[in-house]
């Protein structure tokens, strides 16, 4: 089989084409609960007003301000107390003057009265017939311990807009404004095959030659942290005609297709054969990066089909690279890049890099500082970095190696708030 010529493309180049093929996924309507994590499909907007009604947020008397405009310690004023009005209870009639309102904590502020005096400048007792009063040494300014109906928010204020996460925070608006449910955009489903005849699955015991399916557990745990519904289809051997039966098949299935391994340059290169009898429009089959360079992408009507390379590291950097942005804009999310930072580099890094290196590393806070340190052994085929990995470290290519104290940027891979450019 003839093999496709492979020119290094740009990362950010090859990010763009890929990037011409996002689209927005369906919308569904989820129960509040159900909601956590999914991407806001319309605006939450207030259904009615914050606070819905005048509220205290002391204990204390509710009063009527003009009751109080010459009380001063030489000349206190005494309130006949015509009640006591708790949380979620409203007073029973309209204040008179000369009245007040024993309230609570987030009561409302009874008809007649405009101010709320704290309990701890208020002196109790009872009159001659035995009757609750209260008595006053100081003015109160009109409204003076009071919060306003729709000081927080007014009613038809949109409050989260289309497009953002629903986060903890705002599954609390949603609870506060009586949405039991909210329209969110489907997740995108996306299958998932490794390749390898040398491929053992987690449960089979070791053999001669023989190494077992980390790719396949790696990808689906990646797809699961981007919010993505994942299948995982099997491993393939490295035989064309099954690979491509298994691959046409899946195709009417699924969002997205992901493959590890068959993209290297040798005798079993599969997946760009397999994505040229598809009739798929390959976008690149070579990135100029270190680890990942054998990245291939393709579309075959409106979706993408990704090989990633089946060394571990190499299929990791890819997959959040090339696969993670469009899927992140599948379910709406208007921020679908991965946050970059700017961050100090922990360690020496003297490995040349002709091509932009992204380097699995680790994050810390030092000194008010972010520095960052590679996690471990820096090559292709090594897992063991992986476990420990939460950023990449990017070092520019034409480089021919970093310092100690350099500064780098750092892409932030559990970090949830993504930005709007690569």
């Amino acid at each position: 089989m003839a093999h496709l010529h492979r020119t290094p493309l740009p990362v950010p180049e090859a990010v763009e084409r890929v990037m011409q093929y996002k689209r927005k996924g369906g919308v569904e309507r989820k129960h509040l609960h159900e909601s956590g994590g999914r991407v806001l499909a319309e605006n939450v907007s207030a259904t009615h007003a914050v606070p819905p009604f005048h509220k205290s947020p002391y204990d204390g008397f509710a009063l009527c301000s003009a009751d109080t405009k010459d009380l001063s310690r030489e000349n206190p004023g005494t309130f006949r107390v015509i009640e006591t009005v708790a949380a979620g209870h409203r007073a029973s009639r309209e204040l008179r003057p000369g009245e007040a309102v024993r309230i609570m904590t987030g009561a409302e502020i009874p008809q007649g009265a405009d101010c709320v005096a704290m309990f701890e400048i208020c002196t109790t007792g009872e009159d001659q017939t035995g009757h609750p009063v209260m008595t006053l040494k100081r003015r109160m300014d009109a409204w003076q311990n009071v919060i306003e109906k729709g000081s927080e928010t007014e009613q038809g204020e949109v409050l989260v807009p289309e497009g953002s996460k629903i986060n903890p925070g705002v599954q609390a608006l949603l609870a506060t404004f009586g949405y039991s449910e909210i329209s969110v955009y489907k997740k995108p489903l996306v299958g998932v095959f490794a390749t390898g005849t040398e491929l053992l699955e987690v449960d089979e015991p070791m053999e001669p030659g023989k190494i077992r399916n980390s790719n396949a557990s790696m990808i689906q745990a990646q797809l699961e942290r981007s919010g993505a519904a994942c299948t995982y289809l099997g491993k393939l051997d490295d035989d064309f005609d099954s690979c491509y039966e298994a691959v046409s098949s899946a195709l009417g299935d699924y969002d997205v297709l992901i493959t590890t391994g068959g993209v290297s340059v040798g005798d079993y290169d599969l997946m760009p054969d397999i994505y040229k009898k598809l009739g798929a429009e390959v976008l690149f089959n070579k990135v100029a990066m270190r680890p990942g360079s054998v990245t291939t992408v393709a579309e075959h009507h409106g979706k993408v089909l990704y090989g990633l390379s089946g060394n571990p590291s190499a299929c990791y950097v890819g997959y959040e690279l090339f696969a993670h942005p469009i899927l992140q804009h599948f379910m709406g999310n208007t921020r679908p890049y991965h946050t970059r930072v700017q961050a100090v580099l922990g360690q020496d890094f003297k490995k040349a890099n002709p091509f932009m290196r992204f380097v699995r590393g680790k994050l810390h806070y030092e000194e008010g500082m972010v520095v960052v340190y590679p996690a471990g052994m820096d090559k292709s085929a090594i897992v063991t970095s992986l476990a420990h990995t939460d950023v990449f470290i990017v070092l520019r290519g034409g480089t021919r190696g970093y310092s100690k104290g350099d500064m780098v940027e750092a892409v932030l891979l559990e970090d949830q708030t993504g930005q709007t450019q690569f």
